[in-house]
């Protein structure tokens, strides 16, 4: 027997049904914030990765599925969706259009990392960009978005907040954080020392609990911020706090790619294991230009769908549709007619095994639809069709022009 390759599930039967309310109701939410869907391919030049989450994360130093492909380009199969919605927004050229430009994307990312409860080599992501708004108040939107969409699903969640400051005050930060780092190589991880040369910042978000307490007396960004991203800090949690949505603020929270500045959010869950966040996002305004666009101003979030699976707590499943079904022979083909032209407006299931009433009812009970119409030989010759609702135990004979 062949099976699926190890961190790649198939989703079906009540999975599949999670997995599609999830879409239908964080696609529903985003809508009514104004956005818009976007698809981009599941393949992307390498390039485009290396250049945006950064050649110092995780994911384009050990996770990626890159390979060279007939045509002897550098390719992969996208491990995250931000960077190929920025390589469609250029590509359009959508940043010389001006304007604001609201996305949201679902489907399938992949990362060869070591399958875990709620974390697997192919996943689904949620996510929503917006570009073209230099303002905390779509940061905060962002935030809004995400706290609507699990409060729908009946997902507790706690939110963390941080600042990874600008231009202006992450420079002087960064030599204080390698200054501090340096002077505790000989007690922390590989990882850890290699990231002191290309990225320092993601040292703080290091899961290695000796380096963690380390870290404990690290220099803050947030102690360390300009007076705008100061201020911009202030206002995120102002606005936050007149919407009623509770924080705390994460000092160490960094996020797990290169191109965030300024605002930075994670959602976390207590109910999944040690692996706690369940969405994330920030601002990434300098990554349009690192991708040869136009400088633009943009923010975005993304959420793991099969992370959120077990925890969603499902709508009762009302009955719904019909089930026909023929009591003889004679009876099927005319079953068949009125159930594709009952189809034209409702739910319409058919058993092609003909059966006695019992039989029938116990199908259709099974199939949890709200109606139970039966055709036999009697009704065939009054041109009638028996309906019983499943709900209200009613029974009712119609004309076959009524039904």
């Amino acid at each position: 027997m062949i099976s699926s390759l190890r961190g790649m599930n198939d989703i079906l039967s009540d999975d599949y049904k999670r997995f599609t309310y999830f879409i239908s109701t964080a696609t529903k939410i985003a809508q009514r914030y104004g956005f818009h869907f976007i698809e981009t391919p599941l393949l992307e030049e390498t390039a485009l990765f290396k250049r945006s989450v950064g050649e110092s994360s995780d994911i384009v130093g050990k996770e990626m599925y890159q390979f060279i492909d007939k045509g002897e380009n550098d390719v992969c199969l996208r491990p995250e969706g931000t960077a190929g919605v920025v390589r469609a927004f250029i590509q359009k050229k959508l940043d010389r259009a001006g304007g604001i430009h609201r996305f949201f994307y679902h489907g399938a990312m992949f990362r060869y990392e070591r399958p875990q409860k709620g974390r697997l080599r192919q996943f689904h992501q949620f996510g929503v960009e917006s570009f073209g708004v230099d303002s905390v108040y779509e940061d905060a939107s962002m935030i809004m978005m995400v706290s609507d969409i699990l409060k729908t699903l009946g997902i507790g969640y706690r939110l963390q907040l941080n600042s990874l400051g600008c231009n202006e005050c992450m420079p002087p930060y960064r030599q204080k954080l390698i200054k501090f780092v340096k002077e505790c190589v000989g007690n922390i991880c590989e990882d850890c020392i290699r990231r002191v040369d290309t990225n320092p910042i993601r040292v703080l978000d290091c899961k290695n609990g000796s380096c963690q307490e380390l870290y404990v007396g690290a220099p803050k960004l947030l102690h360390n911020l300009c007076s705008g991203c100061n201020d911009d800090f202030d206002t995120l949690k102002k606005i936050l706090e007149n919407n009623g949505i509770e924080y705390e603020v994460n000092t160490n929270l960094v996020r797990g790619l290169d191109y965030y500045s300024k605002t930075a959010f994670e959602f976390v869950s207590d109910n999944i294991g040690s692996q706690s966040a369940i969405a994330g996002g920030g601002r990434y305004d300098r990554l349009v230009e690192f991708l040869d666009g136009r400088p633009t101003p943009a923010v975005g979030f993304a959420m793991g769908i099969e992370r959120l699976m077990e925890l969603i707590v499902m709508p009762e499943t009302k009955k719904e549709g019909y089930y026909i079904g023929a009591m003889d022979d004679e009876a099927l083909d005319l079953a068949v007619k009125i159930a594709h032209q009952k189809r034209n407006s409702d739910v319409v299931l058919i058993d092609y095994k003909t059966k006695n009433l019992k039989n029938h009812l116990k199908a259709a009970d099974k199939e949890n639809v709200k109606y139970c119409a039966i055709i036999g030989s009697n009704e065939m010759k009054d041109g009638t069709i028996w309906v019983k609702n499943l709900e209200d135990k009613t029974e009712q004979t119609l004309l076959l022009e009524d039904f």
